[in-house]
């Protein structure tokens, strides 16, 4: 039988990991107070191990700094996620939201050369950052 503070932890991060894929989708921000609401979560079920996985967050901090074309929501978003999952969670997440987001982008592209139109040059990366951290988090 899960404990009730896993089963609690896992609805609020289901949750805001949904509403931060939709503001993100519609907004094209992730605004920090959904990033606070998830670290917070953190504390349901929390152990000092887990404080590793804000390092989660570093590679799209060092990819935001000297490639640009990320934001700092996003970031913010994997440190936040980072704290609930822990480290190996966390790079699983990276790992997946990355890989899926790749798979979108190139069958958007090979339609988009099919239909001979533009295709768009960004995409709003929660909403695959949060499969990932939802795949890692339920694995």
């Amino acid at each position: 039988m899960p404990d009730k503070l896993a089963v609690l932890q896992a609805a609020f991060f289901v949750a805001l990991l949904c509403a931060t894929s939709v503001v993100d989708l519609k907004h094209r921000i992730i605004p920090d107070w959904l990033n606070l609401m998830i670290a917070a979560i953190s504390l349901l079920c929390f152990s000092p191990e887990q404080l590793l996985g804000i390092f989660i967050a570093l590679p799209f901090l060092l990819i935001g700094v000297f490639f640009g074309g990320m934001g700092g929501g996003d970031i913010k978003l994997m440190a936040a996620c980072g704290l609930v999952l822990g480290l190996p969670k966390g790079l699983f997440a990276a790992m997946a939201g990355l890989s899926l987001l790749l798979i979108y982008v190139a069958i958007y592209r090979i339609v988009c050369r099919v239909q001979r139109r533009e295709a768009k040059k960004a995409f709003p990366l929660a909403p695959f950052l949060s499969a990932g951290c939802l795949l890692a988090y339920f694995i």
